[in-house]
């Protein structure tokens, strides 16, 4: 069954951009995972620090092999977390 993962993230004032250059880089990296479905960010139009990540994976182990690559741990772990004043990451499934 297909793993979906809504993730919200806040960037700290001043670091938007840069969280955005890491974001662009997960994305692409992200979209050559075996188990990667769908990799999707976007920025919000009306606050540039406000980020929303959709992603969907083959199922849930393939989500956490995601969260063991390199450039998650690099990316996500040691990068975009300092520079963020909030993440927020709710799972989902596929309805239909």
């Amino acid at each position: 069954m297909v793993h979906v993962i809504a993730a919200s993230w806040r960037a700290k004032d001043g670091k938007a951009d840069e969280v955005a250059g890491i974001v662009q880089r997960l994305a692409a990296a992200v979209r050559t995972e075996p188990g990667c479905v769908s990799f999707i960010a976007n920025r919000s139009k009306e606050d540039p620090n406000d980020f929303l990540l959709y992603e969907q994976y083959v199922d849930e182990a393939a989500f956490a092999a995601h969260q063991q690559t390199a450039h998650f741990k690099e990316l996500v772990v040691e990068k975009a977390l300092p520079l963020l004043a909030e993440r927020v990451r709710k799972p989902y499934s596929v309805v239909g």
